[in-house]
């Protein structure tokens, strides 16, 4: 009989290098969430819009042996609180801008987006004398709109121009067209494994969860075998502010972190 549990730091030994934090901006009402939904649920809700203020959730995967935990930050477009934001990108391993086909001004607040990620990033990579690259996806969602366009090619194509850490795929949450292709090429510019997109493992729920702990742990010499799994922590907490802080200040002062536990549930 399989203990049911749920996925905390005590049941996985995860070093931090295979821990990543995913998070994802954009204005309003662009499809945030719903690709959220998709990546974890393989769901598209329809049902009335409901105005994000921040989601956090976490999966965690065992892939060839090695465990790797993804925390997933859902924020809101309407960005009450700067310095939240601000918090966000500069805790963010991996960054998903979303705009609306169909929405000119939510195209527009990608671009200072970006511009405020690299620019945000740019201010610790001074204060550490490090390299740093921020893996990027830009997303033009609801292609399913394309009667109502209002972005054109051209101006999609003039943004990422020239970053080879930024890549550009129109999808449709809706019609979950291009989603997992998406997250590949997210994951390969982070040098992730691909098996970490939807559609590369075996969905397994929480009862599972020793299950993919003895996964990982049999096959732990194993280089070549193929099994990945994934289970999404249904009682994933947020870090606290303070820990990300004493996150972003071990950074500045030069603790790069890569040799520090940081895979825990606050």
């Amino acid at each position: 009989m399989i203990k049911k549990t749920s996925p905390s730091d005590n049941d996985f030994d995860i070093p931090a290098k295979n821990c990543c934090r995913m998070v994802i901006l954009g204005s309003t009402k662009v499809g945030k969430t719903a690709i959220v939904s998709r990546f974890l649920n393989g769901r598209f809700d329809e049902e009335q819009y409901t105005p994000t203020i921040e989601d956090f959730h976490r999966k965690l995967y065992s892939i060839k042996g090695d465990v790797y935990q993804l925390d997933i930050l859902d924020t809101s477009g309407n960005h009450p609180f700067p310095a939240m934001r601000r918090l966000s990108i500069l805790t963010g391993d991996v960054f998903i801008l979303v705009f609306s086909l169909d929405n000119r001004d939510s195209f527009q607040e990608v671009q200072r987006l970006k511009q405020q990620i690299v620019e945000t990033k740019s201010c610790l990579k001074n204060k550490t004398k490090e390299k740093i690259d921020v893996p990027l996806v830009i997303c033009g969602n609801k292609g399913d709109r394309e009667f109502y366009r209002e972005v054109q090619n051209e101006e999609i194509e003039q943004l990422v121009a020239g970053d080879d850490q930024c890549a550009y795929f129109e999808i449709s949450a809706k019609r979950n067209t291009n989603v997992d292709q998406m997250f590949q090429t997210l994951f390969t510019m982070a040098k992730l494994p691909n098996e970490m997109s939807p559609d590369l493992h075996r969905k397994v729920s929480v009862q599972y969860c020793d299950m993919l702990r003895s996964k990982s742990l049999k096959y732990k010499n194993k280089k070549n075998n193929g099994d990945a799994y994934g289970v999404v922590a249904p009682l994933a907490r947020r870090p606290s502010v303070h820990s990300d802080l004493m996150y972003i200040k071990e950074k500045a002062i030069g603790g790069q972190g890569k040799d520090k536990e940081r895979c825990t549930i606050n």
